[in-house]
């Protein structure tokens, strides 16, 4: 990334290599719509562009400055349609939607996960997709958020507990 703040736009390929999967699963799990998260990866993208004299690498890794933007993107996103940010609108639609996995969790396992996934606010499933889908450390996500790591450990916990509920419910 000091390359391409540095004028080496070439060099961005590579990041785009690492994080694109990343960063377009990541608004996958937020919006629920595959055509969505593409043109969300590729503003971000955009934005890496137009930004990169913004990174600071003291200020922590390119990794936890990307997914801050990444979530500035989605908010702008949201605030531009005037809804709920990642409202799942029709349950049954979410594993079509949803990237293919290899695990051996069942398909229905998957689908009342992703509901339960869907009930939570959107500030909890932020959260849980951080942690739990794209494995972002809590100091990383402290720094994303900009909050304290026990404030994160306290939203995680949070947002289990809730993800728990809604998924025994079903």
């Amino acid at each position: 990334m000091l390359l391409v703040k540095e004028g080496h736009l070439s060099e961005l390929g590579a990041l785009f290599d690492r994080y694109q999967v990343p960063l377009y699963n990541f608004f996958l799990r937020l919006t629920m719509d595959k055509a969505v998260s593409e043109d969300l990866t590729q503003n971000l993208f955009y934005r890496v562009i137009r930004y990169r004299q913004s990174f600071e690498p003291k200020q922590g890794t390119f990794r936890s400055w990307v997914y801050r933007m990444a979530r500035n993107v989605h908010f702008d996103h949201c605030k531009q349609e005037q809804r709920a940010p990642g409202r799942l609108t029709d349950p049954e639609e979410a594993e079509e939607r949803l990237a293919d996995g290899q695990t051996s969790y069942s398909e229905d396992q998957y689908q009342r996960l992703d509901e339960a996934l869907g009930k939570l606010s959107h500030e909890q499933r932020e959260i849980l997709v951080l942690s739990r889908y794209q494995g972002l450390k809590y100091e990383e996500i402290s720094r994303i958020k900009d909050i304290s790591v026990a404030a994160i450990k306290v939203q995680v916990y949070r947002a289990l507990k809730q993800l728990r509920v809604h998924y025994f419910k079903q």
